[in-house]
């Protein structure tokens, strides 16, 4: 089959969710909602610390970065899960897949909507961090993007294990879309630095990517640099990423076989 049939197929499942988005502001509306709620707890909890200088004010822009950063990882996978309960929750997953389209097409689809969503609901959040607080993630320098992408490409491999751990075990997985990000941020680092860990906990720390992109992160704005921390970033998230396409791919060979996609959701 050609790329542009391919293409076509991803677009025409991109554009079936963009549907459910284009007049539905409430939907529009919770893609935002974490991010900037986050954002205003944690902004003014900096605000305050910035007020005793020394030492404390230069933890408050970390903060700020902090959640920014993190609230990415929280959307892509949000917006990667989310687009993919959507189906289920429509009975749409069964047709989807005896069509021809192909599983790997499916993903492509969903890191779409995941990004528009990552896209869409971290905007107001980085406008506000700036007209608040006067912070501007960008000032950063272009690294920033990186630590983006691979944030985003963390939650993209966080939403395959989640969904292929839904379609072995049905809709009482579910819940586990909203929850276990947070259950990640411990060992992410995000507020502080990995040695600030039990030492029996560090090593799984450094098993995630997130980890590394924040200590990178206190490093770049300590002046230093963090390009292995952005190294092994990347590493860990093509390792992870393949790791959690074989368990999608194989949950889902098993689901066809057993009859189990026609059930999901009920």
């Amino acid at each position: 089959m050609s790329a542009g049939a391919a293409a076509r197929r991803v677009w025409a499942l991109v554009y079936r969710h963009l549907a459910l988005y284009r007049r539905s502001w409430p939907r529009l509306l919770d893609f935002a909602y974490g991010p900037v709620l986050q954002l205003l707890i944690w902004g003014f909890t900096a605000r305050f610390l910035a007020g005793h200088g020394g030492a404390i004010a230069a933890v408050a822009g970390l903060l700020i970065a902090g959640v920014l950063l993190w609230e990415a990882a929280l959307a892509s996978q949000l917006g990667f899960s989310v687009s993919f309960l959507e189906e289920i929750w429509s009975r749409n997953l069964g047709h989807l897949l005896i069509s021809p389209l192909r599983p790997w097409e499916l993903i492509a689809a969903l890191m779409v909507m995941s990004v528009l969503r990552l896209l869409v609901g971290m905007a107001p959040a980085i406008l506000l961090a700036a007209l608040l607080y006067a912070f501007d993630i960008f000032a950063v320098g272009p690294i920033v993007v990186l630590l983006f992408c691979n944030l985003a490409m963390m939650g993209w491999w966080v939403a395959l294990g989640i969904v292929a751990f839904i379609l072995r075990h049905g809709a009482g997985a579910e819940a586990l879309v909203w929850t276990i990000m947070f259950g990640l941020t411990p060992l992410s680092a995000v507020f502080y630095p990995v040695s600030a860990l039990p030492a029996g906990l560090r090593p799984l720390a450094l098993a995630l990517p997130s980890a590394h992109v924040f200590e990178g992160l206190r490093a770049i704005l300590a002046g230093g640099g963090g390009g292995f921390d952005l190294a092994s970033a990347v590493g860990l998230n093509l390792a992870w990423f393949a790791a959690m396409a074989f368990l999608f791919r194989r949950e889902l060979a098993a689901a066809r076989r057993s009859g189990a996609l026609v059930s999901l959701g009920e």
